[in-house]
């Protein structure tokens, strides 16, 4: 069975480690090429994400930084994995390779500057996500008191998003800027994200959020994440799928995906400790869900609605 996995932070952490952990087989990653292929993983989301701590004039080039790692150690090091940069090369994966693509977790590395955002294009990013938690200079985060919408520079990105069929991912926004890139994007999508009426936290969708993304033509992926799962953490793999039943109950069991956030979380539901395990996920979705249902929140969903 196909599987595709939105988001993930092994970028960072390579980032973070000064490039010491090998992608190949790190046992300090999550989603390493290794774990992906025990998975079951045809292709997996790269994420690129520049922390508030770093110093505003350093961001960028710790962007760029996690890109050259991106090329040499995820891609050159590994010639079964094949950089995703036109939506049609998802269908042209050969047997034993790997698809990976670049995203974009918060503009915060760009400023206000279009050039930069054109040259992250060229460089392969397929899906911006404006915010991460907090407020920048395209909108503010779900974490952000204020609750504020996109700023002129935000719908910029989103127009260019549009122009470009790039994905603009919801799951940090706020709900005021949520609304806002609903009415203005064509690709939405939210790359890891759980319902709201499950689990009580800020980062999860309403269920209004949820019908609008699905009115959108839009896919949500499920995020592995305890917190974001169950209420008080010890999370299982049942919670996980109590989030798929309540997406599929609003109408969602052909909008649902994967999106484990493997790398970038710190803790971990039972079972689902890295990509090896991803099979277990399946496993149990296949007790609940037609075969084909299954195949649709593995990858086919995400399939048939990219841009």
């Amino acid at each position: 069975m196909r599987i595709i996995d939105l988001h993930c932070d092994a970028l960072y952490k390579i980032w973070k480690s000064g490039g010491t952990l090998a992608y190949r087989d790190a046992p300090e990653l999550e989603t390493s090429k290794e774990r992906l292929a025990a998975g079951g993983v045809k292709a997996q989301c790269f994420a690129l994400y520049v922390p508030p701590e770093v110093k505003e004039e350093h961001r960028f080039q710790a962007m760029l930084d996690q890109i050259d790692y991106f090329y040499d150690n995820v891609l050159g090091r590994n010639p079964d994995m094949k950089q995703i940069v036109e939506w049609s090369d998802f269908d042209s994966l050969g047997d034993g390779e790997i698809g990976a693509m670049l995203t974009l977790e918060g503009v915060d590395a760009i400023g206000t500057d279009p050039g930069k955002l054109r040259l992250l294009h060229r460089l392969g990013v397929r899906s911006v996500g404006l915010t991460w938690n907090h407020a920048n200079l395209a909108a503010d985060g779900v974490m952000e008191p204020r609750g504020a919408g996109l700023t002129s520079w935000g719908k910029e990105i989103v127009a260019f998003n549009n122009a470009n069929r790039i994905l603009t991912d919801v799951s940090h926004l706020s709900e005021k800027a949520f609304w806002d890139v609903i009415e203005l994007t064509h690709y939405p999508i939210a790359s890891h994200s759980n319902a709201k009426a499950v689990c009580d936290h800020p980062r999860n969708l309403t269920d209004e959020q949820a019908r609008a993304l699905f009115a959108k033509g839009a896919t949500v992926h499920v995020i592995y994440n305890p917190p974001f799962t169950k209420k008080g953490g010890g999370a299982s793999i049942a919670d996980l799928i109590k989030h798929v039943d309540h997406f599929c109950a609003l109408g969602g069991v052909r909008h649902i995906g994967l999106g484990s956030d493997l790398d970038g979380i710190s803790s971990h539901i039972a079972g689902l400790e890295h990509a090896g395990h991803t099979g277990r996920l399946i496993e149990e979705l296949l007790k609940h869900y037609t075969e084909d249902e299954v195949r649709g929140f593995a990858a086919d969903n995400f399939l048939r609605r990219r841009p």
